[in-house]
């Protein structure tokens, strides 16, 4: 089976998992620029990675917009962030990027990653930093565990991305 792993990374940690990923699937790697729907339909498995913002799925419309074409391939989409993996995260995050139909086709994997502050761009910074003054300002009884994670690492980077997290999307791809 011909698999493809295509991935968009803001900070590193999509990427990280998605070059794990390539190397235990001897699969093809590319960053999504570089791919397009003539060369996913090229494959049997499409492995397509990238970060929450704001619950959506970055990049992940290559995938959505062409379900149609893809519905005889294996499709797996991963997505990372900063915050442990939730249930109720999980499926919000699902329901919001797949809809109905397209969850028949695509299997989706939640992979924690990290949070660097100086590696967003200017735009995500100063999002970062609204974000921030917001979740401050609030009453600490009315902080969410996420919001709480969250002002914690703000300052400093840290990176939750383990090797093993990869072996669900792994098993997966082999066994089904």
């Amino acid at each position: 089976m011909k698999t493809i792993v295509v991935y968009k990374s803001k900070t590193g940690f999509t990427k990280k998992y998605a070059q794990w990923i390539t190397e235990d699937l001897s699969a093809d790697l590319f960053e999504v620029s570089k791919v397009n729907i003539d060369i996913l339909t090229q494959y049997d498995t499409i492995i397509y990675g990238g970060s929450l913002y704001a619950v959506g799925i970055i990049g992940v419309k290559l995938i959505t917009k062409n379900i149609n074409k893809l519905k005889d391939k294996k499709v797996i989409v991963f997505a990372t962030g900063a915050s442990p993996a939730r249930k109720d995260a999980i499926k919000e995050v699902t329901d919001k990027n797949f809809t109905p139909e397209e969850q028949k086709y695509i299997k989706f994997f939640y992979l924690r990653g990290g949070f660097n502050y100086s590696k967003l761009n200017a735009f995500d910074k100063f999002l970062m930093t609204l974000l921030k003054w917001k979740i401050k300002h609030k009453k600490q009884g009315e902080l969410s565990n996420d919001e709480i994670g969250m002002l914690s690492v703000y300052d400093k980077p840290v990176d939750y991305t383990l090797r093993k997290n990869v072996e669900s999307i792994i098993a997966y791809v082999n066994h089904n």
